[in-house]
């Protein structure tokens, strides 16, 4: 059976809203999902995981310090996470608050890592995103996205 993490960090709710989605979608897909925030993570162990998930709250066009952190305590992995599925979500506060940038900055960071990421050919193209609040178009997104990365884990 395949193993995600989705890390999350929120202040709001909402990205807590939309992990859980994700989290909820991928158990639906028999995936064990262990749904954490950055605090939570013992960095040593993501190198379990096949699937690792990150999202953020938008602060100025880019993740929030809490995933930053993570990421870079996971330099420490470099090279041991090679291959593996990743991905990323993240809210703001509205349409031009750099959800994209945001979600970039992270899949960036998992490129190096040697992941694979998946994008999505409909709506938001980098992964799913909430503006203002967790609204049915961010539901939608999040378990469109749950479901293809669940697609590439089953085969």
């Amino acid at each position: 059976m395949s193993k995600a993490i989705v890390i999350y960090y929120t202040r709001s709710g909402t990205t807590r809203k939309m992990a859980e989605t994700i989290s909820k979608e991928l158990q639906k897909r028999e995936i064990t999902v262990d749904l954490v925030t950055p605090d939570q993570v013992d960095i040593k162990k993501l190198v379990d995981y096949d699937l690792i998930i990150l999202g953020t709250p938008t602060y100025y066009g880019t993740m929030a310090a809490e995933i930053k952190k993570l990421l870079d305590d996971s330099i420490r992995l470099h090279g041991r996470l090679d291959g593996k599925l990743g991905g990323a979500f993240a809210s703001s506060a509205n349409a031009a608050g750099g959800n994209e940038t945001a979600i970039l900055s992270i899949l960036s960071a998992l490129l190096i890592h040697g992941m694979l990421v998946k994008g999505m050919a409909e709506g938001s193209h980098y992964g799913p995103v909430a503006i203002k609040s967790f609204d049915d178009r961010a539901e939608k997104e999040c378990r469109s996205y749950a479901n293809q990365l669940a697609d590439i884990l089953k085969d």
